[in-house]
């Protein structure tokens, strides 16, 4: 089966490109993918699968239907949407909306769902079980996951798999990490209320200001001398807000950060240990405070046995040079996690580097990818797909 995926990957690599470069050029923010969706439909929907449309506000299901015995069903999901950058690649095919870029590579990971639906679709008459595709609005902002699975595309769902890309890793190869992929991301909110005063007599006032910047500076030092070390936290505060004259102490400031790690103990006990120590601060100067701590996303626990899966797919699609194990984890987030909450899945790394050109990281206006990934995505994807019911009994 591999060969004749790869023959019908190669044969589609022009339309796969078209479709990438018309992702690329008109993408959208999250909850707002309603072009995106009606392009994505209007493929699946000439590929012969049965589809949902506005599912998860603006996402897309498709679903091919197998002659095959296995009840088992595998989801292969994708994110659509794009983010709030000015592009500066300079490619042909750039962004035609001002400060809207593909700057994560979702342009890619729909554009493999879309390949990857293409070729199964063809073959589903060799299919053992049925396979639900979902296209995934608002990644960006960790809410599209919640919306999709709340309209039941979880329902029945036996495995699940995702990619992303990686611009790290060339083109031509593919990344798999077993265990713990990317962190929990937790967002954090926290006022300090003190009182206001003139500049010059700062005993008959209390600076909420002073006080942020020892609250800051006491949860960075914190984290080296309360946290173990082999369990990584990272917090870090993102935005200040606060003061009205540069003659006036502040009565009041606001911080606003994000909270990573990898261990859920460590992710359990994280908003009293801020607590603490916000408290441990503001008390001794009279000082009060609000902390709002929202739990986000879980980290991304791969499938050990989906993981393996993909590689031994991989390895046989691209040889054992053409496949990576990753070392370690990222700390940044993906809401695939909440569908791991559903169905056992793993996401696999997407290598999208580009030989003899500068690599930008993920959510940089210069980020661009080798074009030829495409089809490492779609004929890996497929081709694990293909294998999930022989491999995963």
């Amino acid at each position: 089966m591999l060969p004749r995926i790869k023959d019908l990957a190669a044969t589609l690599s022009p339309r796969l490109i078209e479709i990438h470069r018309h992702l690329h050029s008109h993408p959208e923010l999250s909850g707002q993918e309603h072009q995106t969706s009606a392009y994505v439909a209007g493929v699946l929907s000439s590929s012969g699968l049965h589809i949902r449309e506005t599912v998860g506000k603006t996402g897309v299901v498709g679903e091919i239907t197998a002659q095959g015995p296995d009840p088992r069903l595998l989801a292969i999901r994708a994110d659509m949407d794009a983010l709030p950058i000015q592009e500066a690649t300079g490619l042909e095919y750039a962004s035609r909306r001002p400060g809207i870029m593909h700057a994560c590579g979702h342009d890619v990971h729909t554009t493999v769902g879309l390949g990857t639906a293409m070729i199964l679709s063809h073959l589903r008459d060799s299919l053992p079980g049925n396979i639900r595709f979902l296209f995934q609005p608002a990644e960006e902002t960790a809410q599209g996951a919640r919306w999709m699975i709340q309209d039941g595309v979880m329902e029945n769902v036996s495995a699940i798999l995702s990619l992303h890309v990686f611009p790290s890793v060339p083109a031509g190869s593919v990344a798999v990490r077993y265990g713990a992929l990317t962190a929990a991301a937790d967002n954090l909110e926290i006022t300090i209320i003190g009182e206001s005063g003139h500049g010059a007599r700062p005993h008959e006032a209390i600076d909420a200001i002073w006080i942020a910047s020892q609250v800051i500076t006491s949860l960075q030092q914190a984290i080296s001398r309360t946290q173990n070390p082999l369990r990584p936290v990272v917090l870090t505060i993102g935005q200040i807000k606060g003061g009205r004259a540069p003659n006036v102490i502040a009565d009041q400031v606001r911080l606003r950060g994000t909270v990573r790690s990898l261990h859920p103990e460590t992710s359990a006990a994280l908003p009293q240990w801020v607590e603490e120590i916000v408290a441990s601060i503001c008390r001794p100067y009279g000082a009060r405070y609000d902390i709002n701590y929202e739990r986000g996303v879980p980290t991304v626990q791969n499938s050990h046995q989906l993981s393996q899966l993909i590689e031994v797919a991989a390895q046989e699609a691209w040889g054992y040079e053409g496949v990576q194990v990753l070392p370690e984890p990222s700390l940044g987030s993906e809401d695939f996690s909440l569908y791991l909450e559903h169905a056992p899945g793993a996401m696999f790394r997407l290598g999208v580097g580009r030989k003899d050109k500068p690599n930008y990281p993920l959510h940089h206006p210069q980020f661009a990818v080798d074009e030829s990934a495409i089809v490492t995505g779609v004929v890996t994807m497929a081709y694990a797909a293909y294998r999930y019911w022989h491999q995963c009994s």
